[in-house]
């Protein structure tokens, strides 16, 4: 037995399971859309979706946080390359911004159908709105986002169980037809579609949710966030899920269908969750937005501003298409894209106890080795990985007593 575990901050846990959560609080989910479109419009089979779901996000979310805590001090990290290796790696690194790129010509679109649903605001003027209060996240620094998105993924979540609970409770017996829904289907095989929505939200956050491991004092912390983030979002999915089955003649056909239950239950309800909505597809817009300028420029100079700058023209002016549209298409792709890099997080999970070929990419050192450098103080820093390496241990002069 070990006498020297590391306390776990239970702020920092919290803290990171709400940045976490915020970014898949984007406009796809916040509003709707997304639960409708890849778990809604299978019926009953929805529900195995979410088992589905919860058991990918756990092994996949927490792993990529946990791997980027212990890569903390490694400048030379390629999330991409540690996990599919040179070549593969190599590949998403490139892709990665591109397929950011669409998420946030989502979410710009997202935020315009939300403002124009609800209040009949021009969907231009709402879709610029986004663009621009993205933009002003940008300049402020990612660490000062983090701290700032962290209350909003609780936040939604929080409205969203309310909106959903009391929707089950007033309309539960709507429950009967769900097997009838007309909801547009992204794919046509309902387990292709939990494989699609895993890979899409954590192949296009893996360097989000990296950067977001190193913010971490521990591993272990880093861990507890992603588990502590992933049940919340899979309670909230279930509960949104079951309301959107309770009236899916109406759901089906909107752009904002939580937004239509939160109005059914009282307007004021409604409105505050508008803003709540907003505030969820900021958080991911933002994200993207860093995730993209991260790969070509330095952030805080005048060359990423000006970036910065383009790329939220850019897709403010292709956030002008049909969100629905957007919602179905461009994730799916984004989906199969996402699966094999998934796949090799699910292998590494798996047999990280032995060393493979794709730890020595980058410059040269293995980057497994590091997975010793962050318990070096204190071996049982990860709780994933239970007793430490003797083989780690020997070679950062630490062995297990």
């Amino acid at each position: 037995m070990r006498s020297d575990v590391q306390q776990v901050n239970g702020k920092t846990v919290v803290r990171t399971a709400g940045a976490y959560v915020a970014w898949v609080m984007g406009s796809g989910f916040a509003t709707g859309q997304e639960i409708l479109q890849f778990f809604t419009s299978y019926g009953f089979y929805s529900f195995i979706l979410l088992a589905g779901n919860l058991a990918g996000f756990l092994i996949i979310g927490p792993e990529i946080l946990r791997q980027g805590r212990l890569h903390k001090d490694d400048p030379s990290y390629d999330h991409f390359r540690f996990f599919c290796g040179e070549k593969l790696g190599t590949f998403y690194s490139w892709f990665l911004p591109f397929s950011m790129f669409a998420g946030m010509v989502i979410l710009i679109s997202g935020s315009g159908a939300t403002l124009e649903e609800y209040y009949g605001l021009n969907h231009y003027a709402g879709a610029l709105l986004m663009a621009a209060l993205a933009l002003s996240a940008y300049f402020i620094g990612f660490q000062r986002f983090v701290r700032i998105v962290s209350f909003i993924g609780p936040l939604i979540i929080a409205f969203t169980l309310v909106v959903a609970a009391i929707t089950l409770l007033r309309d539960g017996e709507g429950l009967t037809y769900a097997h009838q829904s007309p909801a547009r289907q992204p794919v046509p095989f309902w387990w292709l579609s939990g494989l699609l929505y895993i890979s899409y939200n954590l192949c296009g956050g893996s360097k989000y949710y990296s950067a977001l491991g190193m913010t971490a004092a521990t591993s272990r912390e880093a861990v507890y966030g992603g588990i502590l983030g992933t049940c919340a979002l899979m309670v909230s999915i279930l509960l949104m899920n079951g309301a959107m089955l309770t009236d899916i003649d109406h759901t089906a056909v909107l752009e904002v269908p939580t937004l239509f239950l939160a109005r059914k239950i009282s307007f004021a309800l409604g409105a505050v969750f508008s803003l709540i909505l907003i505030m969820g597809i900021f958080s991911s817009c933002s994200a993207m937005l860093w995730t993209i300028s991260e790969k070509f420029v330095t952030q805080g100079t005048g060359k990423s501003r000006l970036f910065a700058s383009s790329v939220c023209l850019a897709a403010f002016l292709l956030g002008l298409l049909p969100f629905s549209g957007l919602v179905g298409g461009v994730y799916t792709v984004l989906g199969y894209i996402g699966l094999v890099f998934s796949g090799c997080v699910v292998y590494r999970f798996f047999t990280r106890g032995r060393p493979s070929p794709e730890d020595h990419v980058g410059d040269g050192q293995p980057h497994g080795n590091h997975e010793g450098e962050d318990g070096a103080a204190d071996q049982s820093d990860d709780p994933q990985l239970g007793t430490h390496r003797s083989g780690d241990g020997d070679q950062h002069g630490v062995h297990a007593s």
